[in-house]
């Protein structure tokens, strides 16, 4: 009996012994097997904490870090807005940026600002929502169409600005470049030589209404200049995509008669070169796959739709944006492929 206790004892002693090692096995067999997630973690430049690029970017990586399913571990961080984050781009400190358009394009043709330094790595991902282009008069002045303008004083922007390029652009395609004075004004200076009467007109490119304006039209009404459709097609035709028409509602400033057409340059986003397509992809599908949550951020972020990502595109855009788009049946552009 002795015997036959030691045996079984023995047989059952290996039996759980296979049946762990099989257990081992199957546990590491599981864990081997399963394919690896890498994570990519992608650094966001925004903008300053007061403006607009910053709440969005924030709720986009929050996005991000929620669906990615860990593929992304994004971070949003301030910053000094287009230029200084096309900059960044550049130097590797930053993988996604908020910038706009006419800037982007600027910086991967290695002009203007960017002359001699070009960002090679550059490429596009959305476009997001428009920041209007605004030539503000009083309501009185009398000037009320951009030709208008010749023998006048305007202030162009700041020296060295996105805005100061772009009314450079528009006045010369009008032809008045050369017969008005320039005054070298940002949007807050601009607004008081206006209601001083130190300059006849101002170039204020911002989201409407911009809060600079609505202060100077509470005590002195104001009008907007008419940047006509032809005007726009011709600067496109030049190769400054960038710009698109839009109408100024007439209730959008105290003195406005009636709805103005005007240009706009467009908020977009842009990633390096080197980030993994499928990253890229991912964002996408993301962003568009929740945009409602991404719309909670700011009010302007309700602008952004996948039907007008591509409108105002100005630069090419990264491989796995053009997949993506693709994919959903939007038809991209030969010069924005690659």
């Amino acid at each position: 009996m002795k015997l036959l206790t030691a045996g079984l004892s023995k047989t059952f002693a290996i039996v759980l012994a296979v049946v762990v090692i099989v257990a081992i096995a199957a546990v590491v067999w599981y864990f081997t097997a399963q394919p690896t997630v890498t994570t990519f973690k992608m650094k966001i430049f925004t903008g300053g904490t007061g403006g607009v690029y910053y709440p969005i970017g924030n709720a986009l990586a929050e996005l991000l870090n929620k669906y990615s399913k860990g593929r992304i571990e994004a971070s949003a961080q301030s910053s000094g807005a287009s230029v200084a984050n096309v900059k960044a781009l550049e130097a590797g400190d930053a993988h996604l940026i908020f910038v706009q358009n006419d800037i982007a394009y600027y910086g991967y043709k290695g002009i203007y600002m960017f002359e001699g330094s070009p960002a090679k790595s550059i490429r596009g991902v959305a476009v997001l929502y428009p920041e209007i282009i605004q030539i503000i008069v009083k309501a009185d002045s009398g000037i009320k169409s951009i030709y208008d303008l010749a023998g006048k004083r305007v202030a162009v922007g700041a020296a060295g600005s996105g805005t100061a390029v772009e009314a450079e652009l528009i006045l010369k395609a009008a032809g008045v470049w050369d017969k008005i004075t320039v005054q070298n004004l940002d949007f807050t200076q601009a607004a008081e030589a206006i209601k001083l009467g130190q300059v006849d007109a101002a170039f204020v490119v911002a989201g409407i209404p911009t809060a600079a304006v609505t202060q100077l039209a509470a005590t002195t009404p104001v009008n907007l200049v008419e940047i006509p459709d032809d005007i726009i097609s011709k600067l496109v035709s030049q190769g400054y995509r960038f710009f698109v028409p839009i109408v100024v509602p007439k209730e959008t400033y105290s003195g406005m008669t009636s709805d103005v057409k005007t240009a706009a340059v467009m908020a977009m986003l842009a990633v390096r070169s080197d980030v993994p397509d499928d990253i890229v992809y991912t964002l996408l599908d993301i962003m568009f796959s929740h945009l409602s949550e991404l719309q909670q951020a700011h009010a302007r972020a309700s602008a952004i739709a996948l039907n007008k990502a591509l409108n105002g595109m100005s630069i090419p855009l990264h491989p796995g944006a053009v997949k993506y788009y693709q994919e959903k049946g939007i038809t991209v552009p030969s010069e924005l492929k690659p």
